[in-house]
C-alpha cells in the first residue's frame, strides 16, 4: 500500500470559526474560495499532512484528536478547506468521511432508523460497515468513531469502504422508509429519495478513492 506524502502542517488551528448547525448526510454545497488554485492546493496538502500525522503515530491519544476534529474546530472550518475539493481525491474523501461521521453523531437515532430500515436488504454492505446488532444509537455512533479512527490507526482503504458500505445502506433504508410514506406525506418521501441518491453517489465516489489509495494513485 502507498503512502501518501505530505509537507505543510494542518492550518486549522488558526481558524476561529463558531460551528453551526449541519447536517452532512444532505451535503448541502459551500462557497469556494477567492483563488480555486490556492485553496485546492492547500487542501490537498493539509489533507496528506494530516493523513500522514495520523498514520506516522500509534499513539491512540493523537488518534482520538484526529477523530474529533470537527467537534473542536466545527465542521464549517472543514467544509471551508476540503468540501470543494473533487469528491475522489484525498481531500475530498477526508471530507466525506468527517461529514459522515458528524452526521452520524448530531443524530444517531435518525441514522438508526435508516440503517435498520436499509440492512436486511443490503446484507453485504451491512456487514462491511461493521456496525453491532441491534444498530440503535449508540452503536452508529460507535460505528462512526470507528470507521474514522481506521483512517488513520488501520488501512486507509478499508474506512474509506466501511464509510461506503454505511451509505449504501442507509440509502436503502430510505428509499424503504420514502416507499413506504409517499401516499402520506409525499413531501418526505420525495426529500428523503432525493437524499439517497446523493448518499449512493458518495459511497462510489468512496470506493473509488479506496481503489486509488490502493494504486497509489490518490492525492
Amino acid at each position: 500500500m502507498s503512502e501518501q506524502a505530505g509537507s505543510k502542517p494542518y492550518g486549522g488551528a488558526n481558524r476561529h470559526h463558531k460551528p453551526k448547525p449541519f447536517a452532512p448526510i444532505d451535503f448541502e454545497p459551500f462557497a469556494g474560495g477567492a483563488d480555486p488554485a490556492r485553496v485546492s492546493e492547500a487542501a490537498h496538502l493539509a489533507a496528506q499532512a494530516l493523513v500522514r500525522h495520523g498514520r506516522d503515530s500509534d499513539d491512540p491519544v493523537i488518534t482520538e484528536r484526529l477523530v474529533r476534529l470537527a467537534d473542536e474546530q466545527g465542521l464549517e472550518a472543514i467544509a471551508e478547506m476540503w468540501a470543494e475539493s473533487p469528491a475522489r481525491s484525498l481531500p475530498g474523501a477526508l471530507w466525506r468521511l468527517y461529514a459522515l461521521r458528524a452526521a452520524t453523531v448530531q443524530d444517531p437515532e435518525r441514522i438508526s432508523v435508516y440503517f435498520r430500515a436499509g440492512k436486511d436488504t443490503a446484507q453485504v454492505s451491512n456487514v462491511v460497515a461493521g456496525v453491532a446488532e441491534p444498530p440503535g444509537a449508540d452503536e452508529m455512533r460507535t460505528m462512526a468513531d470507528a470507521v474514522l479512527s481506521g483512517a488513520f490507526d488501520g488501512e486507509f482503504d478499508v474506512a474509506l469502504e466501511r464509510s461506503a458500505a454505511f451509505c449504501r445502506v442507509v440509502a436503502l433504508g430510505q428509499v424503504t422508509l420514502a416507499d413506504g410514506a409517499e401516499h402520506a406525506n409525499e413531501a418526505h418521501a420525495s426529500r428523503l429519495t432525493r437524499n439517497s441518491h446523493q448518499l449512493v453517489k458518495t459511497a462510489e465516489d468512496l470506493e473509488h478513492a479506496a481503489n486509488a489509495w490502493r494504486l497509489g494513485e490518490l492525492d
